[in-house]
């Protein structure tokens, strides 16, 4: 299986491109300041960062906790807008949403057409399977002919294994299925995930076991994304990234919701 990683080059490339914008008046900060209103782009079914329980409907996770500081900050309201990994893109720029924050890792074919942050987590790929497999023993046995791995459609995941896998086949979970019972119903020898789903999956069976990566396969910044065409509310998102990593409240949020290890610091 290929390793992939982001080259420092390729990073400072991309960071220049963003500042080198032309800048564009945008009306997002005048419209949340005028409505009173943050409108912020989740997924609900994301374990730590923006999780809604089915039974109670409660709403825990650290992108919960940055929203709520982010509105805060802005002095209004917060508005939940259900989204997801794959219509995040659409969402923004047709302005159902003001701002993305549910852990979008900034991959290239994102970025060429929303703007990110800068990064405030980052999360290497690992792989799940079942305790009982007798064909997924280790990092090395996921892509071999015959293997099926899924992964979630939409998501960073299924970017990157699409161009990483060279022999075993890639399963495409669609929304309303879990990657977890692809594996237990056979579909799936292994699924690829991010460190806070790993979280979720271990908590909740001890029937799934962790397959690590021998080293850093694929490591994803996760940054929050707005529309292109605003570099003014771009500047006031990055500024508020900035000042939770300064003041701790990004690293205390990192704490609570178990995800220290993949919090990106100063």
């Amino acid at each position: 299986m290929t390793y992939l990683a982001y080259s420092r080059p390729w990073i400072l490339w991309a960071l220049c491109a963003l500042a080198c914008c032309s800048a564009m008046a945008g009306p997002v900060v005048d419209r949340i300041k005028s409505a009173g209103t943050l409108r912020v782009c989740v997924w609900p079914a994301y374990f730590g960062i923006t999780y809604r329980e089915p039974a109670s409907q409660k709403f825990t996770g650290l992108d919960v906790d940055m929203a709520q500081a982010l509105a805060h900050d802005l002095g209004v309201r917060l508005q939940w807008v259900d989204s997801s990994f794959a219509t995040l893109i659409d969402d923004l720029v047709t302005d159902r949403c003001d701002v993305a924050m549910f852990g979008v890792a900034a991959l290239p074919e994102r970025m060429a057409r929303l703007r990110f942050t800068q990064p405030y987590l980052k999360s290497d790929i690992y792989g799940i399977t079942l305790k009982a497999s007798q064909v997924i023993r280790g990092w090395e046995d996921i892509d071999k002919p015959g293997i099926c791995v899924a992964v979630q459609a939409g998501t960073s995941m299924a970017l990157v294994m699409k161009e990483a896998l060279t022999h075993a086949r890639l399963v495409l979970v669609q929304n309303g299925q879990t990657r977890e019972a692809e594996l237990e119903a056979g579909r799936a020898d292994v699924f690829m995930t991010d460190y806070p789903y790993s979280r979720r999956v271990l908590a909740h069976s001890d029937a799934f076991k962790l397959i690590r990566p021998t080293r850093v396969f694929f490591e994803l910044p996760y940054a929050y994304a707005v529309k292109p065409g605003d570099e003014e509310w771009l500047a006031r998102m990055d500024t508020f990234v900035s000042q939770i990593k300064r003041d701790g409240r990004l690293a205390t949020a990192g704490a609570v919701h178990g995800l220290t290890d993949i919090v990106v610091g100063k």
